[in-house]
């Protein structure tokens, strides 16, 4: 179960009332015209779930493996790392997951080294096909394991992209097992396709929990019960000149990965140029604490009022670790936390900051988690997902394009050429 509060300053006036009902039957169009295919993934995808479930079954390799490495970038591997780092603590026969992300030399020969052949499954991601950084690293895998791609060692390689792509054509020509990714879900929406459901089912996650939570939450808010979403993007966006940030502060060190997803949804999709030719956008930042109360927290304070925090936090971890009832000399104005769990301590510290923010005139939310569970992690990230959507409406842009990446990426081709 997830609880929704708000304690926002700003008050709605009627023309955000207005705006929230004109953007709620605009997203309505979005789902029924196929704009973004998102809003139906936790439907859409049961039967590729289903699909991915019989060919662990079937496949002896994947079976007797023990790691699986995702190939990708962006899109393509934040949204699953976010699952991942949320559920490994909690689940049993779990398959470890490797993330080749970045082609940093460093981090890649470290991750190679620690990868076993035989025992892995290499998962190539990309919805174009042709991601330069992902094939780079791909090419990498081939050369160093000496991968029989052609033959005897197909078995140990999906690809996961767009039908048609040239990634597509290379796992058919060479008959290597191929998932494809819906056209119009955007890669940092697709988390809910084949591109995060099918390694977290054949690394033996339960998935269906994550797709059931998320249809649960879109079925809610298309069926009006979840307004509290268009209250919220209607205040961000008629506010984004005087505050332009949001940032999110996740209490739970196992959603730092959440919090990186969020970062890219939110700035891949808002910043943008408006209908009127202007820049605008909504600018995340993310994250974790307490750790980061001592860090970021004073800039929040009494730095500029830019900013709008939002929490999440876990109402339980599910362990149970007390601190010990112990009086260090010097140190005994600390005694008054002993016997007290180390859960209460991270809630009573959320609850703290977050009261003596909104004390200084700022404007915060919270979303709160009765625990980590597959349902609440795909209610989670739909909520998310919404609303971005909503508020790309309110700001009259494209949430699904991102026009800015693609010019680097053309300089970048230039450069090698």
């Amino acid at each position: 179960m997830i609880a929704y509060e708000d304690d926002f300053v700003w008050g709605l006036e009627p023309t955000l009332e207005r705006k929230m009902a004109e953007s709620y039957e605009k997203i309505m169009c979005e789902k029924e015209q196929g704009v973004s295919g998102y809003f139906t993934l936790g439907e859409e995808t049961l039967p590729l779930m289903e699909e991915a479930r019989s060919y662990a079954a079937s496949n002896t390799f994947i079976q007797q493996c023990d790691t699986i490495v995702i190939i990708g970038i962006g899109g393509s591997s934040l949204g699953t790392k976010a699952i991942d780092s949320m559920l490994k603590h909690r689940s049993g026969k779990i398959k470890r997951m490797l993330f080749l992300e970045n082609p940093d030399e460093i981090d890649l020969s470290e991750k190679l080294a620690s990868i076993t052949k035989e025992k892995t499954l290499f998962i190539v991601v990309s919805k174009s096909g042709s991601t330069i950084e992902t094939i780079s690293i791909f090419k990498e895998i081939l050369a160093y394991f000496s991968l029989d791609y052609a033959g005897a060692d197909k078995e140990q390689i999906i690809a996961i992209t767009d039908e048609d792509s040239v990634l597509d054509k290379f796992a058919k020509h060479y008959s290597i097992e191929v998932y494809h990714i819906p056209k119009n879900v955007g890669g940092r929406f697709s988390v809910l396709s084949a591109v995060g459901i099918v390694p977290l089912t054949l690394a033996g996650y339960n998935t269906e929990g994550i797709l059931k939570g998320a249809s649960a939450m879109s079925k809610r808010f298309f069926s009006g019960k979840e307004k509290h979403l268009l209250k919220k993007a209607a205040l961000l966006t008629a506010h984004s000149k005087e505050a332009p940030i949001n940032v999110l502060f996740s209490y739970a060190n196992c959603l730092e990965d959440f919090t990186k997803w969020y970062v890219q949804l939110w700035g891949e999709s808002l910043g943008k140029i408006d209908s009127d030719g202007k820049h605008t956008g909504l600018t995340p930042i993310g994250h974790i604490g307490s750790v980061d109360q001592h860090s970021f927290l004073q800039l929040i304070m009494q730095g500029p009022r830019d900013k709008t925090v939002t929490f999440i936090k876990l109402e339980s971890f599910q362990k149970e670790m007390k601190i010990p009832d112990i009086s260090l000399k010097f140190i005994e104005k600390t005694d008054y936390i002993n016997g007290y769990s180390f859960n209460e301590l991270i809630d009573g510290e959320c609850e703290a900051t977050k009261e003596s923010i909104r004390k200084q005139g700022i404007n915060v939310d919270m979303i709160v988690l009765d625990a980590i569970t597959e349902k609440n992690i795909g209610e989670l990230i739909m909520y998310y997902e919404l609303l971005t959507s909503l508020c790309g409406i309110m700001m009259k842009i494209n949430t699904y394009d991102q026009p800015g990446v693609e010019i680097g990426k053309q300089i970048l081709q230039k450069r090698f050429k």
